[in-house]
């Protein structure tokens, strides 16, 4: 009892000190609890959409995904004949049955032809309007369609794009273009996660989506009363035989769910990652706010130890504080955290994926989590502090606040960092000397893991060196009061390494991701200006196939020299050493295809593989199966017939643009392809005449103009486009950085803050000698931009040392340009500098408004 009261009046006695250690546990434990809400309420919000929208059972085609996607290779969804629907109603236990036809594959645009599709990256849904639709969606105003001119448009695509009543609506699929008015609005009865759902009548969805009336996308069966969907499912399939696909509701709600928890996994998981960051940098934190609390109290600790206290008393004294600090921040945290949940749905709202906050779902599970980690890791980052305290003797009250450095300590931190770092630098060595990248992909992580903790560990010996160059280069300009701030910095070198440390770890993986995302753009450039030879690339930006007339209206282009198709075939090949190789893929293209990407080869000559009856392998394929130039393969063509191949060219692994291909002529694949079965162009190439390639890439935009669902790009906006995905991504995760930047910042401030405690009286001597409060104010503020300054060299070098070693794994993939982005590395430091001056502000002004009396006097 004797304890928790002293830690009670203890923590409460210096609260304020704790205040910044406490909004560190607070935002890391905000940012997993916010994270597991927010992905638990997505999850909920999905479940209840499949479940509500799912027929008890649902048959459809056999090449259909378990999902109900509908995406082909031919722009078509793979149909049911009519008479399926006859033959369910007439099963037994069916009550009722009704056939349904929807797509994926679609554009649907307005009048000015511009796209109504989600900016959420949602899918864009055209289909008939049908019974069980009716049962999650209102019909808010108008009616449903009932002939080939109207289309019914869901409630928030309708508010997002401005639609009314009357307004002129495109279906573009690869049937054509079909136009109708907007007769209805209706609004989910359930949360729409972001979807763009547009409703024609069944006639019309048929005609438009397949190209002709009597087929079927799906059919919806409702089970009779005392029917289990397990039950109807074996007996419509018994109905059925073969060749048909039928599930329960429950086992398409599982199927659709599942795609979307490998998407929300891999996004839970990254943001946990960040937030375990923040936690580790938080460490940083706690540790130098103890450490300094304890030698404040050195001399409070040993009256306690000479009037008894043992040391485990003094220990769990402190530990006791760090306990009530991680209750604390954690509780906090955790209500922080349905709020950031809440902010992020908001966030998702903005962008087109709306998400109900009646949906929010908060599992028992995330507070405990919240609080467990809030507490373990504050008490684990107290423990060294603790155990510091405890061994302060009765002595040290005869003595001034603050306990000497353990020397013998400092030369076992050094030698320990440096074999650390050492050990992870030969990681580093060993991964960038790597045959193969998932080889060195194990030894790169070691040597991130060993070298941050090293730099870690060694940080304190490091500062004193470092420290020491940056006040010749930086401080000795401002005189005296630099020369102080130097002297401050150097005063405690493992306070200083620690509170460096924290800013370090943020930085480098700052410095690490901008080598490697940089190095990935520079790569792949290269990679385009080597092996591109062609002017203009013609595709979809959302993975629609291109129909005939759009190839048509390229073609017709003036100015254009030649135009290459593109198609993609699903294929099993069988080779001389008679294993079959399932679900590969063959790249079927027009002969001036060896003219627009120059590929190189190991064997033989790209231009013979489009020779009638030929074919090209990879290298890596070909190693594994022994095949060579001359060998023949089986290509069993999933919608057609199987051919003998003979290799005439083997393709190098060493290439960033189709990596992997197999390569045949369209003219050898359609032998074996019927063409009504003949998949359409994944992507157009077009070469202009010489001299006229800007009128040519002016008249291919403007001959695509009604095909707004394709982009012209040119080898620059190719490039370009490259490069703002990568820069998306990029900013995504600094975003997400900033977080253990922003906690790594308050480890600053809080250490300037109990340094100005831990100085009171030899500022106020200072201020008695004629230090005046400007003079003051800035030598606080220099010695955060020297510990600032530090921490960035520290993260960027290291960081640099990563991303280079990460381009080395990645030129055994194709990228083998390594690019330093200077200018980001060096806004990063400059940035460092400004954040050292920010930190210091609070500080500093606290420190310039103390009595000078009242400083002396202290004790």
């Amino acid at each position: 009892m004797t304890v928790l009261k002293t830690s009670l009046r203890n923590f409460f006695a210096h609260k304020g000190r704790m205040a910044l250690s406490a909004v560190a546990v607070l935002l890391s434990v905000a940012f997993v609890c916010g994270t597991l809400v927010f992905t638990d309420t997505m999850n909920t919000t999905f479940d209840k959409l499949f479940q509500a929208t799912s027929s008890d059972v649902t048959v459809s085609a056999e090449g259909s995904s378990d999902s109900g996607e509908t995406t082909s290779r031919t722009g078509r969804p793979p149909v049911l004949p009519g008479s399926v629907v006859a033959t369910v109603r007439g099963t037994r236990g069916v009550q009722s049955a009704e056939g349904t036809v929807f797509s994926t594959s679609v554009t649907v645009v307005d009048a000015d032809k511009d796209k109504l599709s989600p900016s959420s990256g949602a899918p864009t849904i055209v289909g008939s309007w049908n019974a069980n639709d009716a049962r999650t969606m209102k019909i808010t105003s108008g009616t449903a369609p009932k002939g080939p001119d109207q289309i019914m448009v869901d409630a928030d695509t309708a508010e997002n794009h401005h639609l009314k009543l009357g307004d002129e609506i495109g279906v573009i699929t690869a049937v054509g273009t079909h136009r109708a008015h907007v007769s209805g609005v209706a609004a989910f009865t359930v949360t729409n996660p972001g979807a763009a759902i547009f409703y024609l009548d069944t006639k019309t969805a048929q005609q438009t989506l397949v190209g002709r009336t009597g087929v079927y996308t799906n059919v919806n069966v409702t089970a009779a009363k005392g029917v289990t969907d397990d039950a109807l499912k074996r007996n419509v399939a018994a109905a059925l035989g073969h060749g048909y696909k039928v599930q329960t509701a429950k086992e398409v709600a599982d199927a659709n769910q599942k795609e979307v928890e490998s998407f929300l996994n891999v996004m839970k998981y990254a943001m946990l990652g960040f937030a375990g960051i923040a936690f580790l940098v938080g460490i940083f934190l706690i540790i130098n706010t103890f450490s300094m609390l304890v030698a404040q109290r050195t001399r409070e600790i040993g009256l306690m130890r000479a009037i008894g206290s043992s040391r485990r008393q003094v220990n769990r004294s402190v530990l006791v504080e760090a306990l009530l600090l991680g209750v604390v921040g954690s509780v906090l945290g955790v209500g922080a955290g349905v709020g950031i949940a809440v902010g992020l749905m908001k966030l998702m709202g903005s962008m087109g994926m709306k998400l109900s906050t009646d949906d929010l779902t908060l599992a028992w599970t995330t507070p405990v989590t919240g609080l467990v980690l809030g507490v373990l890791v504050t008490v684990l980052a107290a423990y060294l502090p603790a155990r510091r305290a405890g061994k302060i003797s009765p002595m040290a009250a005869l003595r001034d606040a603050g306990a000497p450095a353990d020397a013998r300590a400092g030369v076992v931190r050094a030698l320990i960092g440096l074999v650390l770092t050492g050990a992870g630098g030969a990681s580093l060595y060993v991964a960038a000397g790597a045959d193969k990248a998932t080889a060195g992909s194990g030894w790169l992580g070691l040597g991130v893991v060993l070298t941050l903790i090293g730099f870690v560990v060694i940080g304190p010996v490091l500062a004193g060196g470092l420290v020491r160059v940056l006040g010749a280069i930086i401080l000795r300009v401002f005189g005296p009061v630099g020369r102080m701030a130097e002297r401050n910095a150097l005063r405690n070198p493992r306070r200083t390494g620690a509170t460096g440390a924290a800013l370090m770890i943020g930085l480098a993986l700052v410095a690490c991701l901008s080598v490697v995302g940089s190095s990935m753009v520079a790569s792949a450039t290269d990679q385009l200006d080597k092996t591109v030879g062609t002017d203009f690339i013609v595709q979809s930006d959302n993975g629609e196939v291109i129909t005939p007339q759009a190839v048509k209206a390229v073609k017709s282009t003036p100015g254009l020299a030649r135009v290459t198709e593109y198609k993609l075939l699903d294929a099993s090949l069988t080779t001389p050493d008679g294993v079959t190789s399932k679900n590969e893929t063959i790249n079927a293209a027009d002969p001036t295809y060896a003219q627009d990407v120059r590929t190189k080869t190991v064997a033989g000559s790209l231009a013979d593989a489009y020779r009638p009856g030929s074919m090209s392998v990879f290298e890596g394929f070909a190693a594994e199966h022994g095949l060579k130039v001359g060998s023949t393969v089986a290509v069993d063509f999933r919608d057609g017939t199987t051919a003998k191949l003979t290799v005439r060219a083997i393709t190098s692994d060493e290439v960033v643009v189709d990596k992997g291909a197999m390569y045949a002529s369209i003219a050898t694949v359609a032998r074996y392809v019927p063409a009504d079965r003949m998949p359409l162009d994944q992507l157009l190439f077009a070469a202009a005449e010489d001299g006229q390639e800007a009128s040519a890439y002016k008249a291919l935009k403007s001959a695509l103009h009604d095909y707004p669902q394709y982009t012209v790009r040119d080898q620059t906006d190719y490039k370009q486009a490259l490069k703002d995905q990568i820069g998306q991504l990029l900013n995504m995760i600094y975003g997400l950085l900033a977080l253990a930047i922003i906690v790594a910042v308050l480890g600053v401030v809080n250490t300037l803050a109990l340094s100005v405690v831990e100085r009171t009286r030899e500022i106020g001597l200072m201020r008695a000698i004629g230090l005046s409060r400007r003079q003051l104010r800035r030598m606080i503020r220099l010695e955060s931009v020297v510990i600032a300054v530090f921490g960035a060299l520290l993260g960027l070098g290291l960081g640099m040392g990563w991303g280079a070693t990460a381009q080395k794994l990645l030129a055994l993939e194709g990228l083998k340009v390594l690019d330093i982005p200077w200018p980001t590395i060096t806004g990063v430091f400059i940035g460092s500098a400004f954040v050292g001056l920010f930190a210091a502000l609070i500080p500093a002004f606290r420190a310039g408004r103390m009595n000078v009396l009242n400083a002396i006097a202290t004790d």
